[in-house]
């Protein structure tokens, strides 16, 4: 039975559609026979030991708890801690969202998602791009009227002359980055706090896609996603390369952790971006 395709697909839309539709077919026969091991070869299913899989805890501070320590993966060297800190810096006490921090938050996110396998490949590329230009403004010419979230949108004034083009406008540039930063922390909370015998991490981002992402996307950029995420690993695997060393109960927490840090940042933009009229911006 053949598809019926969309009339009069942009040209832009082809030009990053069709790549990914090419590496997610691949993605299905390398990822499947690669990545959908759980912690070990031939590890038998573990049972859970502490609190259920959604009481983790998401605050900043330690681990607590006799049985929790908090893993090498939130310390300074570790992923997660590399990411939040920045993260957590952007926060700023006038409420608003420093962009210098936020763009190194996201580097370290993009590094981060990376090692994770070619399914990341679609987002962390075009987040590189993004941030890429973002910070081309915030250390460029006008760089005094790009310290911030607020001081942006307030210079480019965006609800009043909406930009031709995404390039033409850091506050375009940001509304695409901060979509992309819900569709992360959505997937990295899911795949923290699934239960045992429910829908697996692949499942659980892919949902995570069709809610921040998807409607967003054209329809072959759609198609090539959901099936990329066919691939995905297994939420065992997930965890052991975000936090490695640590036991499964121990990175459930600290991959909550982190998603609760990417909560923050996204609520914090939300509203600013909602107050000025912006979420529908492009």
């Amino acid at each position: 039975m053949g598809v019926a395709l969309p009339r009069h697909i942009p040209r832009h839309w082809l030009h990053s559609a069709i790549p990914l539709a090419v590496f997610a077919l691949l993605l299905v026969y390398l990822w499947a026979r690669n990545l959908r091991e759980p912690w070990g070869p031939k590890a038998s299913p573990q049972i859970l030991t502490g609190p259920p899989p959604f009481q983790v805890q998401q605050q900043s501070g330690p681990l607590e708890g006799p049985e929790l320590k908090e893993p090498q993966c939130l310390g300074p060297q570790g992923m997660l801690g590399r990411m939040m800190r920045p993260f957590h810096a952007s926060l700023n006490p006038e409420g608003d969202v420093e962009l210098s921090q936020y763009l190194a938050g996201w580097r370290e996110l993009v590094r981060f998602l990376t090692p994770l396998g070619s399914i990341f490949a679609f987002a962390t590329s075009e987040a590189s791009a993004k941030v890429t230009a973002l910070e081309a403004l915030v250390h460029g010419p006008e760089a005094a009227h790009y310290t911030s979230l607020g001081t942006m949108v307030a210079w480019e004034r965006p609800e009043i002359a909406p930009p031709p083009t995404a390039e033409a406008s850091g506050s375009v540039t940001m509304l695409l980055l901060h979509r992309a930063l819900r569709w992360s922390q959505l997937c990295l909370h899911r795949v923290a706090t699934g239960m045992l015998g429910g829908p697996d991490a692949g499942v659980q981002c892919s949902d995570a896609y069709g809610t921040a992402l998807a409607p967003h996307h054209p329809w072959l950029v759609r198609q090539a996603a959901h099936l990329a995420f066919l691939a995905f690993p297994s939420r065992g695997r997930l965890l052991e390369l975000m936090c490695p060393g640590a036991r499964e109960t121990e990175a459930r927490a600290a991959l909550a952790r982190a998603a609760g840090t990417l909560e923050d940042v996204y609520k914090r933009t939300q509203g600013l971006l909602a107050e000025r009229g912006l979420l529908e911006l492009a």
